[in-house]
């Protein structure tokens, strides 16, 4: 939800407070100064900066967004919930920046764990059929389209047109 210098700042704050309330002797509001200072590092662990990295990119400032996305130390230790959405935002990151394998990558990634909507997660494996089908990938392309068809009844219009875009350019290559 913060950026690595808010969580400094606010860090530095409470590390303040957690001092100047232990020489008061009011033990107490310390401990309370360092539980929030220990919660403030795990929510870095399991949060990241990912609230403040979506905002950016759907604001459609990549640059800022992949940064943003880059202050995470560790994707792996990220939360279950938050690192497919972790890998969903580098993979449209890679994908505005034409690195296409690195996109194709992050979205694989991401399709493996649970995002917001059912919409994202055919997102996901929408953008892996059409990155291999432009790399000559066709059978990954077939399977990713057909594991997108398993979610064909909740999925929204627009997403069904794309599959069904990408299932008529899958034809022209494999006959």
């Amino acid at each position: 939800m913060f950026t690595n210098r808010t969580r400094l700042f606010i860090g530095v704050l409470f590390l303040l407070s957690l001092i100047i309330l232990a020489d008061l002797r009011l033990y107490e509001l310390a401990a309370v100064a360092l539980m929030l200072i220990i919660l403030l590092g795990w929510d870095y662990f399991r949060q990241g900066t990912l609230v403040v990295a979506a905002r950016y990119f759907h604001h459609k400032e990549y640059d800022k967004a992949e940064q943003t996305l880059q202050e995470i130390f560790k994707p792996e230790w990220l939360g279950k919930n938050r690192r497919g959405y972790y890998e969903f935002l580098m993979g449209g990151v890679c994908l505005q920046n034409q690195d296409f394998e690195d996109a194709e990558k992050h979205y694989e990634i991401a399709a493996q764990y649970p995002l917001r909507s059912v919409n994202d997660h055919v997102a996901a494996l929408v953008h892996v059929a059409n990155i291999s089908i432009r790399q000559g990938k066709f059978d990954k392309a077939g399977a990713y389209l057909e594991l997108a068809e398993k979610h064909h009844d909740n999925i929204n219009a627009k997403m069904k047109d794309v599959i069904d875009r990408l299932h008529l350019e899958l034809k022209k290559h494999t006959t």
